[in-house]
């Protein structure tokens, strides 16, 4: 098992500021799992408009996290930096469940585990806590896309 620190994740990751949302990876697996943390802070540029009475990161960028996670494991696994020429593709969504609210302060711990890869489509069984307690679950896919010049 190894880590990665945010230089390491910004090699592999194609995603800048304010959108990249994986801090840190804690536990890797190649072709199994990843464990990596998202530090949910009140200077998100998203929290000013979503409830600002009452900061909440919103659901789909838990799930975007997770995916990003998701993109970590499968570009680790394979060894691979992120490419101009090349991007991951959220291609479904299944069975997502929102179970916790998550806000300022809160670390939010992504797990997500490969099902199945073929031809550059993965499936991943995915969730994110804060704590011990379950925050979103769901099943992710995703597509490794040439993109067109």
């Amino acid at each position: 098992m190894s880590t990665m620190d945010i230089h390491q994740i910004l090699k592999k990751l194609p995603h800048r500021y304010p959108f990249l949302l994986v801090d840190r990876v804690v536990e890797f697996e190649k072709d199994v799992r990843i464990k990596a943390i998202k530090n949910v802070t009140i200077n998100e540029p998203f929290f000013v408009g979503h409830f600002p009475i009452r900061p909440v990161m919103p659901g789909v960028l838990m799930l975007e996290a997770m995916a990003q996670a998701s993109a970590l494991l499968s570009f680790s696994s394979e060894d691979k930096e992120a490419q101009h020429d090349t991007l991951y593709y959220f291609v479904g969504i299944d069975n997502a469940r929102f179970k916790r609210v998550v806000e300022p302060g809160d670390q939010l711990i992504l797990e997500s585990r490969i099902e199945r890869a073929k031809a550059g489509i993965y499936k991943y069984a995915a969730r994110a806590l804060v704590g011990d307690e379950l925050a979103v679950e769901a099943q992710l896919m995703c597509a490794v896309r040439k993109v067109p010049a």
